[in-house]
């Protein structure tokens, strides 16, 4: 009766562990450069499945054809989004206009060179959100990818697991 006992023990572990990976959290790693310098190419992030709430300026998970793209949400249900980019001698100016006001922000990494479909104005559905990496020159998101549904996005996090140089919360 005792090793009855045990595997029964090991098949409830298992059980809790596999519902909480479903339905709770999940490890997700990063794939690329596009989130530099926020996360890196192989962090392993916390995702909350969870929390279905989405703010602006979340990291969320989003599943896109079979990878699984980790970005910022820059634009939320409702709001019309448009990218205006000036150019001043050799430098570049870029501007996101959310509600044709402009975004105060601080994770681009630098002036955005291509605003995508974002060049001209784009109204965001009731269920639809634009997503832009930190590394904004050198990720595909929203201005090249569209807008993504919330059924698309997986969660949000703002966990890193590894490497645990930067373990802990980021924003």
């Amino acid at each position: 009766m005792s090793i009855f006992k045990e595997i029964i023990s090991y098949v409830v572990i298992i059980l809790v562990v596999v519902l909480i990976r479903v339905f709770i959290v999940t490890p997700v790693k990063v794939d690329g450069s596009s989130m530099f310098p926020t996360l890196k190419d192989n962090d392993i992030l916390v995702l909350k499945k969870f929390d279905k709430s989405i703010d602006r300026f979340d990291v969320v998970v989003i599943n896109y054809k079979k990878d699984k793209l980790v970005k910022r949400v820059i634009g939320l249900p409702g709001d019309t989004i448009q990218i205006k980019i000036t150019h001043v001698g050799s430098n570049v100016v870029s501007r996101i206009l959310i509600n044709g006001e402009e975004l105060d922000e601080e994770y681009g990494y630098e002036p955005i060179r291509d605003g995508g479909i974002a060049s001209s104005e784009i109204k965001l559905g009731d269920d639809e959100y634009f997503v832009m990496g930190d590394n904004r020159n050198n990720s595909s998101d929203s201005r090249i990818l569209g807008v993504f549904n919330k059924k698309d996005i997986k969660g949000v996090s703002n966990f890193r697991l590894f490497p645990f140089s930067g373990f802990g919360k980021f924003e």
